[in-house]
């Protein structure tokens, strides 16, 4: 199995370099950077001489409220407004709100930057080499924090997704009815993501489900906590340690949950 890796800031770490940070748009030359999913493949040429790329400067921290947000080929672009100062900050898609706080904790700042397909411009716009920490990124406000009843995800359609094969293997049903003999030991779960919350807390949340355990009992749905960052959709294997009852605090809590998860396809 190919071992998945696909943080963030891996992702802007082989978009920067090519177009000195500019992750959709186009200087005067027209050209265009991969997706973080695409990246690998061949980098697209840098500007010609004579359309030198905006410079990119600095490697600092930008936080505040988001007063304008907008998603546009792959990237999510976030008006931050600090001390009544506006920061335009871009980051791979993810899900934010207007109101919500956040903070990019390393970022590149670019000036002149154009948006191909936004077919706007930027005076001046930081791009995050790092997940957002986002303060309850899934939360509308005056609704519960999320936990076990919060994190309950309808059945992804027909899912069948055959057990992991080896030693610790389990499917979710299996997690769910061994959980107290299995807290805080080693898990090797296969099942399909079904939902994909990045960059809380310092860390992704993934929702597996295989076909197992209950809907309505909520026993269906496993939540994986990870550096890794798959997509929703693909089929993986994931390998962590388990924890019952496991409460991170502000409503938090969960009855099941899977820390510091490897997850490979």
């Amino acid at each position: 199995m190919k071992k998945f890796v696909q943080s963030s800031a891996i992702a802007w770490m082989l978009v920067l370099p090519t177009l000195g940070g500019a992750a959709d748009g186009n200087m005067s030359t027209g050209t265009t950077t991969p997706h973080p999913a695409t990246a690998g493949q061949t980098p697209v040429a840098p500007p010609q001489a004579g359309n030198p790329a905006p410079e990119g400067k600095g490697d600092g921290a930008v936080s505040g409220k988001i007063v304008e947000t907008m998603n546009s080929g792959g990237y999510t672009y976030i008006n931050l407004e600090s001390s009544g100062k506006k920061t335009w900050v871009a980051v791979p898609e993810t899900r934010v709100k207007v109101g919500q706080e956040v903070s990019c904790p390393s970022g590149t700042e670019m000036g002149n930057f154009t948006s191909k397909t936004l077919k706007r411009s930027f005076d001046r716009i930081v791009f995050c080499n790092s997940p957002l920490d986002k303060q309850d990124a899934d939360l509308d406000a005056g609704e519960k924090s999320p936990g076990s009843k919060g994190a309950i995800v309808a059945q992804a359609g027909t899912v069948k997704v055959e057990k992991a094969a080896g030693a610790n293997a389990y499917t979710v049903g299996d997690i769910y009815k061994n959980k107290a003999k299995l807290d805080r030991k080693k898990v090797v779960v296969r099942g399909k993501v079904v939902k994909v919350s990045g960059g809380i807390m310092g860390k992704n949340w993934i929702h597996l489900q295989d076909g197992s355990g209950s809907q309505k009992k909520g026993t269906n749905n496993l939540v994986v906590t990870s550096q890794d960052l798959p997509a929703v959709g693909d089929v993986v294997t994931m390998q962590g340690t388990l924890y019952k009852d496991k409460d991170f605090g502000s409503g938090y809590k969960y009855d099941v949950i899977v820390e510091e998860a490897k997850i490979q396809k």
